[in-house]
């Protein structure tokens, strides 16, 4: 089939488009810029690349449309953010898809009142950008439950890989956490350090949307959390990573204002969210449905990233 990838090369774009490829579909991505993936595969000298602004096509209204002209069978879309983008994309391709596959985030749960959280559980989504994801779901789903259109939802967790910096230990993109930790320096963490992370690394979120199309038939309709089989408290994750470099992590535990000041100001905001949410999500629809089975645990996932850091020079050791 003829896959059009919104948002290509990005985290998820770098490893599903070369592994649609390896299965024999022909791919397009579409992209505002020029960017590079974040890893070489020779795949991608057979992917056709198209230049589009998606904001600049949206505002007078020619984006759905562009989209459609690619004439794809399948549409994955890594960068729709607000519910009228999902409208004018539906509209637009209604009656010439076989399936949309939306990406959308953990953060439309919010804070699980159970744990691990499962699909179907009461949504409490704590951010603009949760709520606006939440809106796109039930946008989408009802339009499949109602009026057919071929839609799946995949909610990534925290993506992680070897081209960025992973959500750390202090529940944020500070890559000198490790640096701390590699020397032995203390790290604060807030109240007890047990609050969470779930960490997807983007090979296993490129595994999910290609499964999504595998088995489209189980996929329509549906959300899917794409998760590790497994969260991190922060204190245990801390620990661990400390026992990269040799040695026992050296920690300190504060409550939460003062723990805040010893962030850089960048990351406040981030880091906050991160614990208001405590991401633990159950990856266990997935596997049902779709036979999904992540490669990488959380701390697998990110040791690659922190590996890569170092090769860069960004993690001193």
């Amino acid at each position: 089939m003829h896959i059009v990838i919104i948002g290509g090369t990005g985290h998820i774009g770098t490893y599903l488009a070369p592994r649609l490829v390896e299965t024999g579909h022909s791919v397009t991505v579409v992209a505002r810029g020029q960017r590079e993936p974040y890893q070489p595969h020779p795949a991608w000298n057979t992917i056709r690349r198209v230049r589009l602004d998606r904001p600049a096509a949206e505002k007078d209204g020619t984006f759905g449309k562009s989209i459609r002209a690619l004439r794809p069978d399948v549409v994955m879309d890594m960068t729709c953010f607000e519910a009228d983008s999902a409208r004018q994309l539906v509209e637009a391709l209604r009656g010439e898809i076989q399936l949309l596959a939306h990406c959308g985030t953990v953060w439309v749960q919010g804070y699980g009142a159970q744990v691990p959280t499962t699909e179907e559980l009461p949504r409490r989504p704590l951010t603009e950008y949760g709520r606006k994801k939440n809106e796109i779901e039930a946008y989408l789903l009802d339009q499949t439950r109602r009026l057919g259109f071929p839609a799946t939802v995949l909610h990534p967790g925290h993506i992680v890989g070897p081209g960025w910096a992973p959500v750390s230990p202090t529940a944020c993109h500070d890559p000198q956490v490790f640096t701390r930790l590699a020397a032995g320096d203390q790290v604060a963490l807030p109240n007890l350090g047990l609050e969470t992370l779930h960490h997807v690394h983007a090979y296993d979120v490129a595994q999910a949307f290609a499964l999504a199309l595998e088995h489209w038939n189980q996929a329509l309709g549906e959300s899917f959390f794409v998760v590790s089989e497994a969260a991190l408290t922060l204190r245990g994750f801390a620990e661990i990573a400390a026992t990269w470099f040799g040695k026992t992590a050296n920690l300190a535990f504060l409550p939460l204002e003062a723990w805040k000041a010893t962030l850089p100001e960048e990351f406040v905001e981030s880091a906050v969210a991160h614990l208001e949410h405590s991401t633990q999500c159950s990856c266990q629809k997935a596997t049902r449905l779709l036979g999904y089975r992540p490669r990488y645990s959380s701390l697998e996932a990110v040791h690659e990233a922190v590996n890569w850091l170092i090769e860069e020079g960004v993690i001193r050791i």
